[in-house]
């Protein structure tokens, strides 16, 4: 009974694979035969955020898409007859509040969710270590994930870095791309390959305002200035040396600030001049619709995905999007930046841990993330994702960038940054995108204060 008002006031669909009747006649295989892999018997109980359960049409390129539950059946029902599934389905808009819901009234064994729920809800103790399972099962390889998430993200190790609660299976694409045919029109040199803010600033300087063959207006650069994550500003921090604080999230009320710091005011002295190159709209995280493709007008855009740029092309099949516009690495040294991870995590109390794993080493498998490319674009987290064809370059720079990523304070597991840095930095470049930016170091001595008081009053 308990479990079925939990599910009415949350709206969350649930779905039995034992109960699922018709199908495809999709084969998600690739044409391999697959066998029973266990007898192990078990039911697990599986949230996800967003996954689709159905068939239907990819809405961006119109090509046919096979849902999650038919995979399944073709795969995993094969592979482990007697573990059954339910299937929880979550809309991204409410994954936080129906998943948290989920954790605390012991509802869901296993998990996919954002990197920055399941960094929170380590903390609070809702989800079970699983370096014991790693280490136990000699089939399952933790290297052939990405270093630089599996190894180094908050939402996939402890905030000491010691214990492992996630496995990750999606990536953010965030990368500088740039428009060469603009490049060509105002006679720029291209990008290179791990361009750092001041070329990017400097470039982008040249190609804003009327373009000398078309007489458009051209914009030299675009960000989304309202982000929720900041991740520019992070790719930025990054890029200058600005740490922006010291310490562990494992006691974030021993964590040292450096907020006001020279490195900091060359970040947000970047921000001032830049802000004045995008079109008005950035600010509202608008004016780049165009981006990636033909009537497109901004020269360079920051923390960009190349999505509109491949479905133009897994639509139409026609190259020439993609030989015009170009991915570089992040800014960062190492060409680094905000990378979003989202895993797969079990509950603290779920109710049976060997088949719950089994669950997760399946969904986080090369097959899995295979699937998930071919039919929703899902960037995957593996070191060898030799299903991703050479014409996607996008997700070939995301997973360059990932495999240097790692996480820093100044990142939205970090409560203070989600809460104060972020809103304070994108105020500031909104002001200073009018003409009125605050004065910076005043602007950062005032955010260092807060910071400092911000951990003086946790307890």
């Amino acid at each position: 009974m308990k479990k079925l008002v939990l599910l009415m006031l949350s709206c969350v669909l649930v779905l039995s694979l034992a109960a699922c009747s018709g199908g495809s006649d999709t084969d998600v295989t690739g044409g391999v035969e697959i066998k029973k892999v266990s007898d192990m018997e078990g039911s697990v109980r599986v949230a996800l955020a967003g996954w689709q359960l159905d068939d239907g049409i990819n809405t961006q390129t119109g090509n046919p898409t096979v849902g999650l539950n038919e995979y399944l059946k073709q795969t995993f029902n094969k592979m482990y007859p007697n573990i059954k599934l339910e299937l929880y389905q979550i809309p991204w808009e409410n994954v936080k509040a129906k998943q948290s819901a989920m954790l605390l009234s012991g509802d869901a064994d296993v998990l996919y969710t954002g990197g920055a729920f399941a960094s929170q809800w380590y903390q609070e103790g809702l989800l079970r270590d699983l370096d014991d399972l790693i280490k136990e099962d000699k089939s399952f390889d933790p290297s052939i994930f990405l270093s630089g998430i599996m190894n180094n993200s908050y939402s996939t190790k402890s905030p000491d870095g010691t214990k492992q609660f996630g496995i990750p299976v999606a990536l953010g694409r965030r990368m500088t791309i740039y428009d060469k045919k603009l490049f060509e029109d105002w006679g720029v040199e291209p990008l290179s390959a791990k361009a750092a803010p001041q070329e990017i600033l400097e470039k982008a300087k040249k190609m804003t305002g009327k373009n000398p063959k078309t007489g458009e207006d051209n914009y030299g650069l675009y960000w989304s200035g309202n982000s929720l994550n900041g991740s520019t500003f992070v790719a930025l921090t990054l890029a200058f040396g600005a740490k922006g604080a010291e310490g562990t999230l494992k006691d974030v009320k021993s964590i040292k600030w450096h907020l006001n710091t020279p490195e900091m005011v060359k970040v947000m002295e970047w921000l001032k001049e830049a802000a004045k190159l995008p079109p008005a709209g950035f600010v509202n995280a608008q004016g780049s619709e165009n981006f990636g493709l033909d009537k497109n007008n901004i020269a360079i855009a920051l923390d960009s995905s190349g999505g509109s740029t491949m479905n133009e092309f897994q639509s139409k099949k026609n190259k020439d999007l993609l030989d015009r516009f170009e991915p570089v690495l992040n800014m960062g040294p190492k060409g680094e930046g905000w990378v979003a991870v989202d895993p797969f995590i079990m509950a603290k109390n779920a109710k049976d841990v060997k088949a719950s794993w089994e669950v997760i080493k399946f969904l986080t498998s090369p097959m899995t993330q295979k699937y998930m490319y071919e039919n929703f674009a899902q960037t995957p987290t593996l070191k060898n994702a030799d299903f991703v064809p050479p014409e996607d370059k996008y997700v070939k720079k995301a997973l360059e960038i990932a495999d240097v990523g790692h996480s820093e304070l100044m990142d939205e597991a970090n409560p203070f940054y989600m809460s104060d840095i972020v809103p304070a930095v994108n105020g500031f470049i909104s002001k200073a995108a009018t003409g009125d930016a605050p004065d910076i170091q005043k602007f950062l001595d005032d955010l260092q204060v807060r910071a400092e008081k911000w951990s003086a009053n946790l307890k």
